[in-house]
């Protein structure tokens, strides 16, 4: 009698326990995908409206823009209807297939673009007349949907049950089946994003050292002048040796006029907007390790959590920890836009110039005399 009555206090507690969490899921789940649709569509109008920004890392930022969107707005729903329907999935295993096939889609072309767009980032910093001869909107395009193609031949082989796609409880969505790897085949394809992620981070930081070799103090190297009688010229020499035959100083030829005098051209103004170029280009790159950063920290726990049930059998993960890490994978799909506006000077100014009545604006000071 006792442990029945134990158990009928301990019931209607744990049903309660059970009942808070679903709550909390949703709410927070529903913010996450608030965010992420609001803060997505707001970026992505800001990028198409602004001419200004119809530049190839902003192509890029407007398809993963895209991307997010149609993922919180096609994938997060049904998570939702799965913890409202206590756990279990509400819709038949097709359905589960095309979710989850769109899921890890999505996933996967994150990374690829990231991947590719690291290197586009490499090249404007490295070699920034040949990236922008070449990087026209067409390369944008092809680049754009070769990641779409290799991201539907990555997330295509589980629909035909080839490390299949299942609802998983724990975690109340439809996604890999991870379990242990001599009993299914995701150890590729979890290996396949290890390897994407490292290797963009491995592009950055050789474009980290290619900037910071190029920051290093270097001696100058003087080369001395020619003189023919006080008519100094080569590629040493300096305006000096114009006024010493001018004065009459010496007997030898003509200096050269295009030796040591600078001629007025544009070459210098050219040069100013070359150097406020790599400083976009470095800030734009800046942005964007942001965002892979962002995404290895948002997605690191839950890959943790596969990779320890794929190379353990029967390990058990915390649920708290599986919950919190799969929300942590959730919350990747509103995090663009934020890190974007945070770390983009650029687009905080085009969004207020665009957007003046939402962000405010200041009142203009009319000029005025005193009599």
């Amino acid at each position: 009698m006792a442990n029945a009555s134990a158990f009928g206090e301990s019931s209607p507690s744990s049903h309660s326990y059970a009942s808070a969490a679903s709550a909390v899921k949703l709410a927070s789940l529903g913010l996450i995908t608030g965010v992420s649709l609001l803060g997505n569509a707001s970026l992505s109008l800001l990028l198409l409206k602004d001419s200004s920004l119809h530049t190839a890392p902003y192509f890029f930022l407007l398809d993963l823009c895209v991307a997010d969107a149609v993922r919180s707005a096609v994938c997060f729903p049904f998570v939702m209807a799965a913890i409202g329907g206590g756990g279990g999935w509400p819709y038949s295993a097709l359905c589960c297939k095309i979710v989850a096939f769109m899921s890890v889609l999505f996933c996967f072309h994150v990374t690829f673009l990231l991947f590719c767009v690291s290197v586009t980032r490499y090249m404007a910093i490295a070699h920034h007349r040949f990236y922008h001869k070449r990087m026209n909107r067409c390369t944008c395009a092809a680049v754009i949907c070769m990641a779409w193609t290799l991201s539907v031949a990555m997330a295509s082989p589980p629909v035909f049950d080839v490390g299949t796609y299942e609802f998983i409880r724990e975690e109340e969505q439809c996604t890999f089946e991870h379990r242990y790897v001599k009993a299914n085949d995701t150890l590729g394809f979890m290996l396949m994003l290890v390897v994407i992620v490292g290797t963009t981070h491995v592009v950055y930081v050789k474009m980290l050292c290619f900037v910071y070799d190029h920051r290093k103090m270097k001696p100058a190297q003087l080369v001395p002048a020619i003189s023919q009688n006080w008519t100094f010229h080569g590629p040493g020499a300096t305006g000096q040796a114009a006024a010493n035959w001018i004065a009459g100083f010496g007997r030898g030829p003509t200096p050269p006029t295009l030796v040591g005098i600078r001629q007025a051209s544009h070459g210098g103004s050219r040069r100013l907007l070359v150097l406020d170029e790599f400083k976009t280009e470095k800030r734009i790159g800046k942005m964007y390790y942001m965002i892979t950063l962002t995404f290895l920290v948002l997605w690191a726990p839950y890959m943790s959590a596969c990779y320890l049930r794929i190379f353990v059998r029967g390990a058990p993960v915390p649920q708290l920890y599986l919950s919190a890490a799969v929300w942590m994978s959730f919350a990747q799909a509103g995090a663009n836009p934020i890190i974007s506006f945070l770390f983009n000077k650029e687009l905080r100014m085009r969004l207020r110039a665009c957007f003046p009545s939402c962000l405010g604006t200041l009142t203009p000071t009319e000029p005025y005399c005193v009599i």
